[in-house]
């Protein structure tokens, strides 16, 4: 039995988790068990998840199996990006050449900021009354 290279790595976004497991195949996604297509309905998240494989002109050589967890859709879709460029670049490393110079390899540290005690929200504050 002839057993395939296959290529992992772990992406966040928000409260998303991604986890790609990259092999040489026809460009089949699978996400949760489901077709790329109808995981993911809004086309701009995925342009954004492709944005890696067009970098590196990998469209179709890959078959990618991902699981997802936590958050919605455009922060799942930033977590699987980050995931898909880590692995691309393991594979490669003229891929990490191209994906560090198109800054996909950095995580987006932007998380919501949490509510603070005694004011009604993370910024907004109850009204002040003189008297």
């Amino acid at each position: 039995m002839v057993e395939t290279v296959k290529y992992g790595a772990t992406g966040r976004r928000k409260t998303s988790v991604a986890r790609v497991n990259l092999k040489p195949g026809t460009g089949q996604i699978r996400i949760n068990k489901l077709p790329f297509e109808q995981y993911f309905c809004n086309e701009i998240d995925r342009v954004v998840i492709l944005e890696p494989m067009n970098i590196t002109n990998t469209i179709n050589k890959f078959d990618l199996d991902v699981k997802i967890t936590g958050g919605g859709t455009t922060g799942q879709a930033g977590a699987m990006r980050l995931a898909l460029a880590r692995a691309l670049s393991v594979c490669d490393p003229e891929n990490k050449k191209l994906l560090k110079k198109g800054e996909l390899l950095s995580r987006d540290p932007r998380m919501k900021e949490r509510k603070k005690p005694g004011q009604k929200g993370a910024r907004k504050k109850f009204q002040w009354v003189k008297r």
